[in-house]
């Protein structure tokens, strides 16, 4: 404990680190005013008190914005659209695939045709956004309101997406995930206060048990986040001029769940299909109407039977758009290096993607574990606010951010050659920002 306090004292003085954090601070309490400001022509008061559903998720990722209808009611979900979409085309369009390989500078255009694609997203996304708002709460509807609102929403979330390059500039972490985690966090609160009084004096054991299985989940998403396999490279001795490198022996950290949690995302937005076509025949079919009352459920088996195969199909898929055996062994190659008893080259990419295929699957099980959880939570009594913090997006996306932001803490401590945040062993950062679901 001692040692922690030090390393908070440590924090505040370094200036450099200091100044960082305020800024931090300073551009989240700007994001979470912009979530209560509620967009002209719309009455508060007459607002749905909840979102459910697809919308309940949004809600919750935005902290609130969504169902207070304000400036920010999309926030920078757009933004992950079109970051999502250009991943995409990195693997299908030849042109995007060259810019990838360009380095610094081809990342930035890269970032350049993402803000751009997010214009066009969130002003289609604005008018479904608008079909939402209950007519009562609307003041003066017309073709004037729903033109400003569009305005308004698409500013919004370009000014988001300011805010969350000033925290990756000014602040600490990566800014588009730190927004979206604070959206997630700030419903914490008022979550286990609502557990807190549903339970009352007579159920306080419960609720300490149910406080105990959250560390447990959260702990266990934190090993399912980091964990790693290991696979050793040999790099042979070089010779330059008068200088002699003898052989280095070093790894490739290849994550147990190097998808994410784009699998979770790419699913639920799947899982609405079903009960969106079955409403259209429910009517005159008896096998409709009960397709569409078990997938509008999502405590149900079925649901979550399908949920989770989903999740496992579209981590196995993630995870091979986003990691290249090919690509590394040639990098391999190129440098010297070679994993030892495996011949360089094809041999190489074969046996780095055999081995990726193998523990692909624990943490595709892992992942559709955590995704299910908050609906067995919910079964057990857990209520709905608090039950969606026991896993799924939300869970994954706060213990990546903290733990990214642990290490670039650590790493400012390490630099000004004081102890880091942690007495023993390392972090390892994570290979892809939140935002890649984010970004």
């Amino acid at each position: 404990m001692n040692k922690f306090i030090n390393s908070i004292k440590n924090i505040f003085a370094i200036e450099d680190l200091r100044t960082r954090i305020l800024n931090t601070l300073f551009f989240i309490a700007i994001y979470r005013l912009g979530s209560y400001v509620v967009l002209p022509g719309v009455d508060p008061t007459r607002l749905k008190t909840g979102a459910e559903g697809l919308f309940g998720i949004l809600d919750t990722l935005l902290g609130g914005a969504f169902s207070h209808a304000s400036i920010f009611a999309l926030g920078i979900m757009p933004y992950i659209s079109a970051s999502i979409v250009l991943q995409l085309l990195t693997i299908a369009v030849p042109y995007f695939q060259k810019l990838q390989k360009e380095g610094e500078s081809g990342r930035k255009k890269i970032n350049q045709y993402t803000r751009i694609l997010t214009i066009p997203i969130v002003l289609a996304q604005s008018v479904g956004f608008i079909a939402t708002i209950n007519a009562e709460a609307i003041i003066t509807p017309g073709t004037f309101f729903t033109v400003s609102t569009m305005i308004i929403i698409t500013a919004g979330t370009l000014f988001c997406m300011w805010l969350g390059e000033k925290i990756t500039d000014k602040g600490i972490g990566n800014g588009i995930s730190m927004i979206i985690m604070i959206g997630i966090v700030s419903r914490l609160p008022g979550a286990i206060i609502g557990e807190a009084a549903a339970k009352g004096v007579n159920k306080s054991l419960i609720f300490l048990l149910e406080l105990v299985v959250l560390f447990l989940v959260v702990m266990a998403v934190i090993v399912l986040t980091q964990a790693v396999r290991r696979i050793a490279v040999q790099y042979a001795k070089q010779v330059g001029g008068t200088t002699q490198l003898d052989a280095q022996r070093q790894f490739i950290p290849l994550k147990v769940n190097a998808a994410g949690v784009m699998p979770i995302i790419f699913a639920q937005s799947l899982m609405f299909v079903p009960a969106i076509v079955a409403s259209v025949w429910q009517n005159n079919n008896d096998a409709a109407s009960y397709i569409g009352v078990k997938f509008s459920d999502y405590t149900s088996w079925q649901y979550n039977l399908v949920f989770a195969t989903l999740i496992i199909v579209f981590t196995y898929f993630y995870t091979a758009i986003s990691v290249n055996p090919n690509q590394i062994a040639d990098d391999l190659k190129r440098s010297g290096g070679f994993v030892p008893g495996v011949k360089p080259g094809a041999d190489t990419a074969e046996f780095i993607d055999e081995i990726l295929t193998r523990i692909t699957l624990p943490g595709a099980v892992a992942l559709a574990l955590i995704a299910i959880f908050p609906a067995l939570a919910l079964l057990l009594g857990v209520t709905r606010p608090f039950s969606a913090f026991y896993g799924g997006t939300s869970l994954i996306i706060m213990v990546g951010v903290v733990l990214d932001t642990v290490n670039q803490v650590q790493s400012y401590l390490l630099m000004q050659e004081y102890d880091g945040m942690m007495k023993s062993g390392k972090l390892r950062g994570r290979t892809q920002d939140v935002a890649a679901f984010a970004s």
